[in-house]
């Protein structure tokens, strides 16, 4: 059978052509007679434009390499500096002040502050888990993770442990004490739970009574009045339900019955066809768009073995509730979903123009906007978006231009498949340089559509090295975290956005915690992008968003950008301040643990992502801490690592030492994996070895230090050796 549908100049693979016509378009709405010739004019329209723009891209990073070359070192002229990136263009003229006008959004987004998990979304049981991780088990979040101490016999290990149980109740009640006290005594004295006429009643072993000191934050109950199965809270716009069970383990030792504490966790869910996906072809992007339509018709599943069970995953429904009247009323069960399409740089020959592969955003936004309609056109079920929203993040856009484009882009999708206009919505990702020093005229570009800024110190980092390559030698990567342009950047990012008015319409996002074991930890610092203002930070587990959902309720960010409202902008000076280091002094053994460090962090991810196709993985870094890796990491490391070859601090001979030994640590790491294939009995053959060194000394000729050329390439070149 001929694979090819020809359009006119356009050409589309069959399967995604059938895939539409048969999978999608029905129940749309959608006449595909019309869809296709327009679909294919909307190819040939748009897709010289985004060529253009990546040339563009390209002019600007070689003019700003030519100008560091003719001012090396970190101590150039600042001021200068400035004036030339206005004088090409680089910097934009600001516009006027405004507002944003973006209509019709869900209020996880416009109003509730929580935290967001991002998931590869090809993978549907973690899509499935995600959606999912609207609420979740506090008690089992602090139980199985680092966040409770396992000194004095509360460790984690074996049948459950009373003394680790114990810190655990007592972690919660000192929760559900500070944010939900009551007028009299202590939650820890409870031994009952009543809804009474008034609201509800809490009673204590002696006889006595006490109510809430604040009456509105009992938000509803499950089951009887006087021994309710749940009782439901809300504080800082986020629910809380605690529940009771007697004939459960906990709740029967416990005084009151409680048997667990539901936290509203991830309010919001990116599934992403993007940085935490590795797809290069039909077959996978066919599985990231089935995924897709299955959440969105509400009809996904996955199954699998847990020990002797077998399990099926589905979406949750939502969950049912009586106020103190008695009235019945429901909340969301499971998060508001958002797509992150692929970014402008990425092209795919899923469907050419005269022949040349045609831009993936472009086959994205089609396919998100049609697969969108089956949530906003249901007639049964629980949707997504009860707004009548398409919620899409757009990454690595590179200034006001790139995202004038997109709007362009969602104009033309929503004209093509029937919707009205600003349907799509559209997500910001501040990561890349050209768009954090024009950010506030990158919102205006799409005021009608924002739904959400977000800084991405990851990719904002490795856009960083790549830009100011010629400039000189980039710091330590444990430095990087400390440079001036960081801070200023984040707090930039929230100015603007409240400048904006986003508030009310979009959300203000913080950057990734990338160690998923380290719970504590996170628990420890991540309140800080709440108390910045932040109304949503990425996490990388539901269990993650769990814990990282107390620091809502510790910190009331729609106070703290009331406050943070009218302090000065940071400064633009500091943002253009690359981590330069003017003269070097670390040791030989201090550049052999850079390397070594950076070395693992590209082989670890590479080798899953090339053998395996798996575009998000935890891996142990140099010093044996868990990261989550994804092509952001992979662009910073290889970044990095390609700066130091060209100024000199390295030998290309180092690198490849390097290499070749923490291939070794690598093979060992994965070698309980079955389906792990080593690196080291050939090097010179093996392909994702061949990547890994791909990646960093091609680096610094690599658009904008991407990654996803090598990366797709190397990968079909494993899938064609394999099936061979």
């Amino acid at each position: 059978m001929n694979e090819i549908v020809r359009l006119d100049r356009v050409a589309v693979h069959r399967r995604l052509h059938d895939f539409l016509d048969r999978e999608v378009m029905p129940d749309s709405g959608v006449d595909e007679r019309a869809f296709w010739p327009r679909f294919a004019a909307m190819i040939a329209e748009l897709a010289p434009s985004n060529e253009a723009l990546l040339r563009r891209r390209d002019e600007l990073q070689s003019r700003i390499d030519d100008w560091h070359r003719r001012h090396p070192g970190a101590g150039f002229d600042r001021t200068a500096y400035e004036s030339f990136l206005r004088e090409i263009g680089y910097l934009s003229p600001e516009p006027a002040p405004f507002q944003v006008g973006t209509a019709n959004v869900d209020p996880e987004i416009a109003t509730i502050a929580g935290p967001q998990l991002v998931v590869p979304v090809n993978n549907a049981r973690y899509a499935l888990n995600a959606a999912n991780a609207r609420w979740g088990s506090l008690y089992d979040a602090l139980y199985g993770t680092d966040a409770i101490a396992e000194d004095g016999g509360a460790a984690r290990s074996g049948r459950y442990n009373p003394v680790r149980g114990d810190r655990v109740i007592a972690f919660v009640r000192d929760f559900l004490d500070r944010h939900f006290p009551l007028a009299n005594g202590s939650h820890r004295d409870a031994s009952g739970y009543r809804i009474g006429a008034t609201g509800l009643e809490i009673r204590f072993p002696d006889g006595r009574g006490a109510r809430l000191r604040e009456p509105n934050a009992f938000a509803g109950y499950r089951g009887d009045r006087d021994a309710p199965q749940g009782v439901l809270l809300v504080h800082h716009g986020l629910h809380v339900e605690i529940e009771f069970d007697r004939t459960h383990p906990v709740g029967r030792s416990d005084p009151a019955g409680v048997s667990d504490v539901l936290l509203e966790s991830a309010v919001t869910t990116i599934q992403d066809f993007e940085d935490s996906v590795a797809a290069v072809d039909i077959d996978d992007k066919l599985l990231v768009w089935r995924n897709w339509l299955g959440l969105m018709r509400g009809t996904l599943e996955a199954d699998f073995s847990k020990g002797r069970e077998r399990i099926v995953r589905r979406l949750n429904p939502d969950r049912r509730y009586r106020d103190r009247s008695g009235a019945d009323f429901a909340l969301p069960g499971r998060s508001l979903m958002l797509a992150r399409n692929v970014g402008h740089h990425v092209v795919t020959d899923i469907v050419t123009l005269d022949g040349r592969p045609t831009p993936e955003t472009l086959i994205d936004a089609v396919v998100t906007g049609l697969v969108g309609l089956h949530d906003l056109r249901r007639r049964g079920g629980v949707p997504n978006s009860r707004t009548g929203s398409i919620y899409v993040v757009k990454p690595k856009m590179h200034g006001p231009e790139e995202v004038a484009f997109a709007d362009r882009l969602f104009a033309s999708v929503e004209d093509l498949v029937g919707l009205p206009r600003h349907t799509l919505k559209m997500g910001i990702m501040d990561e890349e340089r050209r768009t954090t020093v024009n950010l506030a005229a990158c919102i205006h570009a799409a005021r009608d559509r924002v739904v959400f800024i977000n800084t991405g110190f990851l990719d904002r980092t490795g856009d960083e090295i790549h830009t100011s390559m010629e400039a000189g030698t980039v710091s330590r990567k444990a430095d990087l975290k400390k440079a001036v342009w960081l801070d200023a950047y984040e707090r930039q990012n929230v100015d603007i956005g409240l400048a904006c008015g986003l508030p009310g319409h979009a959300q203000i996002g913080k950057g990734m915690w990338a160690m998923p074991d380290l719970m504590a930890e996170m628990l420890k610092s991540k309140g800080a992008h709440p108390a910045a203002g932040a109304s949503t930070a990425w996490v990388p587990s539901p269990t993650a968003a769990t814990l990282h959902a107390l620091h809502y309720h510790d910190v009331d960010v729609a106070r703290v950008q009331r406050d943070l409202a009218h302090r000065p902008r940071a400064s633009l000076a500091q943002i253009l301040t690359p981590p330069l280091v003017e003269r070097p002094r670390w040791s030989a053994a201090e550049i052999e643990e850079e390397l070594q460090n950076n070395a693992q962090s590209i082989l670890g991810y590479v080798v899953r992502w090339i053998d395996q196709g798996v575009g998000c993985s935890k891996v142990p870094d140099f010093y044996n801490v868990a990261l989550m890796e994804d092509r952001a990491t992979l662009r910073i490391s290889s970044q990095h690592v390609a700066n130091w070859l060209h100024h000199g601090i390295c030998t290309a001979d180092a690198v490849r030492d390097a290499l070749r030994r923490m291939a070794a640590v690598v093979d060992r790491q994965n070698a309980a994996d079955p389906a792990y294939r080593p690196m080291t009995p050939d090097l010179e053959h093996n392909v994702a070895f061949q990547a890994a060194c791909d990646l960093v000394f091609k680096g610094r000729t690599q658009s904008n230090g991407y990654t996803e050329e090598t990366l797709h390439a190397r990968r079909r070149q494993r899938k064609a050796a394999a099936r061979a």
